[in-house]
């Protein structure tokens, strides 16, 4: 048996949680999402815990079982108390600033980078160099924050760049230079 799967997944009071067949939809305070999950899980509400189970024992099945859970615990913490994922930029001179929805990143190139965010997420900037992604859908906001990190990745003699917060870049050693002598 799956050890994540067959954990049950709490449904805080503010959430509702309607199963119609395979298709899961989740609402709560921060929004609603909606996901058709693989059809041969079982997805059982019983009270205020959700319970997925799977038909038989097959490889098929139990790579399927962890999945669901994982998918629809993600949605229910998400309607709940949402994703959140932070950005440094770090380098003289870069910085980001909010324009509108959008943002506007000064990070070297000759123009600023304009950064639309994508549907059911939102974007902050605290200071200058401090970017929040945050959103209801986990995937949505990683991938965002995966985006913007993709505009000019850490160097790896300087570590210049966008990077996530708390990530560690190892820097190589530049040039040895010539051995005299020899």
């Amino acid at each position: 048996m799956s050890r994540i799967g067959k954990m049950p997944i709490t449904v805080p009071s503010g959430v509702k949680v309607n199963i119609d067949g395979n298709t899961v939809t989740v609402s709560g305070p921060k929004g609603e999402l909606s996901r058709s999950l693989p059809g041969e899980m079982i997805i059982k509400m019983k009270g205020d815990t959700i319970e997925v189970s799977r038909p038989s024992e097959s490889k098929k099945h139990q790579s399927y079982h962890g999945l669901t859970r994982s998918l629809l615990a993600n949605m229910v913490e998400g309607v709940s108390k949402g994703f959140e994922k932070t950005l440094e930029i770090v380098g003289v001179g870069y910085r980001a600033e909010k324009t509108g929805n959008n943002l506007t990143i000064r990070i070297g190139y000759s123009h600023p980078v304009e950064v639309k965010p994508l549907p059911g997420t939102t974007l902050d900037v605290e200071g200058n160099n401090r970017i929040k992604v945050s959103g209801a859908n986990k995937e949505t906001v990683g991938e965002m924050a995966a985006n913007i990190r993709a505009i000019r990745p850490p160097d790896a003699y300087k570590g210049k760049g966008i990077r996530y917060a708390g990530e560690v870049v190892h820097l190589k050693p530049g040039k040895a230079g010539k051995v005299v002598g020899g």
